[in-house]
């Protein structure tokens, strides 16, 4: 009889403990995405990510090792958006278009790449997906003159642009969208 009421008890553990199905590593992210919007990149915990997602807490530190390799692996995700983004513009000035959409549409993904001091800069995804998106945005800006300092001031203006409208701190007026805004700007570059 205490045999049986052994098992009874690890089929009780085992139906309490969370299962999920499906890719834990893409919904983990998620989740952490979601509570960098919340609270920003900073105030990260893996625990708080594995219950939100409904899973043990060490299913985060299994896929990413430790916060620092879940907020990489975020900013990481961003940089390579980005540079897609960046890529399929059409021109300088729709890159600057291009930056203001993504990073106005991905604010958490923004505030991780905006944190280097919360991931790992040596780190190969992140470093090729960064300088993917900087080598974008050079070739772009050598379609306008030679100068290299017209690419930084054209992400200066366009991050300054993105960083304005995610603060609040500017909004675009009744019937214009953040393209609509940005291409405004970017105009200016020309």
């Amino acid at each position: 009889m205490p045999r049986r009421s052994r098992l009874v008890n690890v089929k009780i553990r085992l139906a309490a403990v969370p299962y999920h199905h499906g890719d834990l590593r893409r919904t983990l992210l998620d989740t952490a995405l979601d509570a960098v919007a919340e609270h920003g990149p900073a105030a990260l915990s893996l625990r708080d990510v594995a219950r939100r997602a409904g899973v043990s807490h060490a299913a985060p530190a299994h896929h990413f090792g430790d916060k620092t390799g879940l907020l990489t692996a975020l900013a990481a995700e961003g940089w390579a958006g980005l540079a897609d983004a960046l890529e399929a513009a059409g021109g300088f000035a729709e890159q600057g278009v291009a930056y203001v959409v993504f990073t106005t549409g991905h604010p958490a993904h923004f505030a991780v790449m905006r944190t280097p001091g919360l991931v790992r800069g040596d780190d190969p995804a992140l470093a090729a997906a960064a300088a993917r998106a900087g080598a974008a945005l050079e070739t772009g800006a050598g379609e306008v003159d030679d100068d290299p300092t017209t690419a930084v001031a054209g992400w200066a203006l366009v991050h300054g642009l993105a960083s304005l409208l995610l603060e609040g701190a500017l909004t675009p007026e009744e019937g214009t969208d953040v393209a609509d805004l940005a291409r405004a700007v970017t105009g200016r570059l020309r």
